[in-house]
């Protein structure tokens, strides 16, 4: 049986460090799929994550 294919996108990313839902699907599911993500959805986590994590422990970036 072939291994199904995931594309993970900065959203998910996102989602997979700042909540519990996503981690937990790659968590349960990251042994039977094999996971991808283009280097681009990194880039775009790294420069958001930052601002979002202000916003939920502040209501707004500094």
């Amino acid at each position: 049986m072939t291994r199904k294919r995931v594309v993970l996108d900065a959203n998910i990313l996102i989602r997979a460090v700042l909540g519990v839902r996503v981690r937990d699907l790659i968590g349960q599911y990251g042994e039977e799929v094999s996971l991808f993500t283009p280097t681009v959805a990194f880039e775009d986590a790294t420069k958001h994550v930052p601002i979002i994590v202000l916003f939920k422990v502040f209501g707004h970036a500094l």
